[in-house]
């Protein structure tokens, strides 16, 4: 079970965090485009996995920021 935390945060510190998610998601992405063409299924699932992740968690973040 998920247990939700409540935090609160100006629009500037989102801001920086929305910055940080995507160059991370960024990096997943590549990730599994390389993992991909070495044919290495497992690490294409995982990566895939959490840049589907961090892209939900980046789309819930960047309706708070202008």
């Amino acid at each position: 079970m998920t247990t939700a935390i409540k935090l609160s945060f100006t629009e500037d510190e989102i801001g920086i965090l929305v910055d940080a998610l995507e160059t991370d998601l960024e990096g997943y992405v590549e990730a599994a485009k390389e993992a991909r063409g070495n044919n290495n299924r497992e690490d294409v699932k995982t990566f895939t996995e959490a840049a589907t992740n961090i892209q939900t968690l980046l789309t819930r973040l960047q309706e708070f920021v202008e």
